[in-house]
Parts: structure tokens; sequence; C-alpha cells
């Protein structure tokens, strides 16, 4: 049956079905063939970087280039925070990474993917290369945004290979580095325990209150770095001294048990915490000066921050020693620490020698913060609770309650923790390698290193 157009009264012509029918027909053709051409254009397109991946609200991305040519099928993976994740660059040496929060992670490229001859160029990022660890690793860090762009340039080259000793040698020097500053917190912690008998909890608060007032003075109020590690210092002081007057001497007068005691320093703990995190969000920020470039001193590499952190660290744990053993007030908060009773008996101030204790604790976990703040690198509102049971297990190794074992038990924790990714232990889990210390020394020695056995218990 064919095609009509009638009008009223009238017989279609012909010749007018014959043209519709054509232009029907053209435009069915015309769809079909710019169809075709879509869905071909669709395949050969390059996939969208980050497609292979279970997509969240934060990502790291960038390309690999080299001689400015977009290098394909790179493999680039990522690890921070017990996550771990892996994609290949595209035709466009573009490549995309999603992870859960924001936050420092370590992004790796596989070099036997790259080019014959072709490395990753050790200035490819401005974090540069992590100490210790693979020199195809750059370390990133978000911002205040929810992506970070880690453009990766290539160089031709070959990568040396580190031996065992090289990198044991370097793991040494970073341990002791971590142990050092772990020490000036753990002090603190030592001589409250010794002369209040408390289990501070707050301790990893009044450490990131040391990077945050730094932070807030030297960035946000843009004034030189100095006057923000003197704002700090004092701060800590302060906040230490406040501690004291408003919470633990009150409690204290009214005969409160250790056990409620340390109740509240977990509370309090987790107060002071969240309050940094309301006022600073969850963000992590850098101190100025943060990842220098480092300098080889044969197989180890150090920067300046780091001499400075050595430095800064020997001279206070010296100073710490020196206030112990000759100044009246240091033989005082020893003897407290013996007998509290006695020395109260005896006519030693208790309660002011603590109150300057908790002020000398104040101090040395303001200045372990911001160490600590250039070591991760990075400030955030929890940091100092992720070297919280560092601590305590650095307290309970050297003995509680003893200064001088509280520096000891640091220094070997730093060291231990550093050198287990050198022993095939996963980076992940090397704070457990402090643990693993801990338990096997208290097996031998219950008391701890420096501690003597009527303290137990």
């Amino acid at each position: 049956m064919g095609f009509r157009i009638a009008a009223p009264g009238r017989r279609a012509v012909p010749w007018v079905a014959a043209l519709v029918r054509a232009l029907v027909g053209a435009l069915l053709a015309a769809v079909v063939l710019v169809g075709g051409a879509c869905a071909a254009q669709a395949a050969s397109a390059p996939p969208q970087p980050g497609a292979d991946q279970e997509k969240t609200d934060f990502y790291v991305a960038g390309t690999i280039t080299y001689q400015d040519t977009p290098v394909p099928d790179a493999a680039v993976s990522i690890s921070g925070g017990g996550f771990e994740a892996e994609t290949l660059t595209g035709a466009d040496g573009r490549w995309r990474l999603y992870v859960p929060e924001k936050g420092t992670y370590v992004i790796t490229v596989d070099e036997s993917t790259l080019p014959e001859g072709v490395i990753l160029d050790e200035s490819a990022l401005p974090d540069g290369i992590i100490q210790g660890g693979d020199p195809a690793s750059r370390q990133v860090t978000f911002g205040l945004t929810s992506s970070t762009i880690a453009n990766l340039f290539l160089g031709q080259g070959e990568r040396q290979t580190v031996s065992f000793w090289d990198q044991l040698l370097s793991a040494v020097v970073s341990g002791l580095e971590f142990g050092l500053l772990l020490a000036l917190a753990s002090i603190g912690a030592a001589l409250i325990f010794g002369t209040t008998r408390l289990t501070n909890f707050a301790q990893a608060e009044m450490v990131t209150w040391g990077a945050l007032v730094t932070l807030a003075v030297s960035v946000t109020w843009h004034l030189p770095l100095w006057v923000g590690v003197a704002a700090a210092v004092v701060g800590g002081g302060l906040l230490g001294w406040g501690m004291d007057a408003v919470v633990w001497r009150p409690l204290r007068k009214k005969g409160v048990g250790i056990v409620p005691l340390m109740i509240v320093s977990i509370g309090l703990s987790l107060a002071i915490r969240y309050v940094f995190q309301f006022f600073i969000g969850g963000d992590t920020m850098q101190l100025p000066g943060a990842s220098p470039t480092p300098m080889q001193l044969g197989p180890i590499r150090l920067s300046s921050i780091d001499l400075v952190s050595m430095g800064v660290s020997l001279v206070l744990l010296v100073g710490v020693a020196l206030f112990l053993t000759r100044t009246r007030i240091g033989r005082a908060s020893r003897a407290i620490s013996d007998n509290p009773q006695l020395a109260a008996a005896s006519g030693i101030p208790v309660d002011r020698v603590i109150r300057i204790v908790w002020v000398i604790s104040g101090v040395l976990a303001a200045v372990a913060g911001i160490l600590w703040a250039y070591f991760r690198p990075g400030v955030k509102w929890d940091m100092g609770g992720q070297m919280l049971l560092l601590i305590f297990s650095a307290v309970v190794l050297g003995g509680l309650g003893t200064a001088f074992g509280a520096l000891l038990g640091a220094l070997i924790i730093g060291v231990a923790v550093e050198i287990s990714p050198v022993l095939g232990l996963p980076v992940d889990l090397k704070y457990a390698a402090a643990l693993v210390v801990l338990i096997v020394i208290l097996l031998v020695r219950p008391q701890g290193l420096l501690g003597r056995r009527e303290r137990l218990g």
C-alpha cells in the first residue's frame, strides 16, 4: 500500500509522495551513520582516569611524561593509613587514584613498567624522595581541596642499588632522630607519673598543642617561625600549669583514686582532641620549611631540619638531666617520686613541685609536637594521639616513673620503629614492632630497664 498525501476534494500528486519518501529515507540513513560514528569514536576514546576504581570524594591525579611525551601503561600505586590502590596511565599519560579520606599518602611508580633506561626524576615532586624509602616513591599531602595533583616527570638514568647495610645505617639514624623527639614527650609523662602516679592520656594533646600554636602564629598570623616556636613553648607551659591548677590539684585534694583519675584523663584527652578538630578541621597542614631537600652524607640522607631536630632534642634532654640531678626542685621531684609521704614529712612543698613538673612536661611536649610535625610531616588535629601508645611504651620499657628510663626506652622504640621496614616488616606495621620489643623486654625484666621491682603494680 503506497504512501499518499491527500487534500480535501483532490487526489495526491504522485511525485510529491515520492519526494517525501526520499527525504524520510535520507534522514534515517543520516541518523544511522551519525550513531555509528559516535559509537566508534566512543569505543576508540581513551578510558577516563580512575574508571577502574571505586570512586570516592577524594583523589590524587596527575600525568607521567618523558621529554614532554606522555608515557602510557605505567603502573602507579598509592598507600597510606592502611589503604592501597593501583592503576595504569592512559594513552595520554594521565592517571587518577581515589582514596577514602584526606591525609598523607605515598605515590609509587613501578619503574619496571617504564621505558628502558628511564627512571623517576628526583625533582618530580616538591616533597622529594622519602627518606629510607623507595627512590621511586613520593609523598603527597592533601590541602584544603578534595584532590591533589602530582605530575611525575621521568629522566634518563639508572637506579643505583642501595645495600642492606647502607639502608640499615640510614634507618638507625632516622630512628635516633625519632627516638629523641619521642623522649621529650615520654620524659614529661614519666615525671608526671612519678610524682602523681597519674597515667596522663592528655599527654597526646599537649604534643598536638605545641604544633598547633606554632602553626597559628607562623602560618595563620604570618609571623617568623622563631616567634611561633617561642609562643608554643610558652603555650605548652601554660597548658601544663592550667591542667594541674584547674583539674588535677582539686582532684588530688579530694583524694580521688588512681583509676578514676585515669578515666578523667581519658575524657579530658578526648574533649581537647575534638575541640582541636572543631577549630582546625581534619586537614593536614604544613609548618614553614617542611620537607626540605635532604643532604647526602655517605649512605645517610639528612635535611637541615633533621639536624636541628636532633640538636634541639639533645640540648633539652641534657638540660632536663641537669635539672633533675643538680637543682633542689629536681631532687625534690625525685624524692616525691620515691616516697611522696616521706617527702611531704621532710618539708618538701609537694604541690608546688608537682605544679613545676606539669609546666616542664607541657614545655617538653610542645617542643616534641613541633619536631613531630616536621618529622611526619604535617600538623593534624589528632597527631599527638598517633604517638601516645609509643610514649607509654617508652615509659613502661624504661621503668615506670623513671625519667632516664623513659629516655632509654624512647631511643630503643624509635630505632625499632624505623629499622623494622628494612628488616622486611610492612611499613604500615612498623609501629607494631615497638610493641613487640616492649613485650619481649618485659618478659625478661618486668620492672623495665631502669625500674625497680617495688614499683610493679
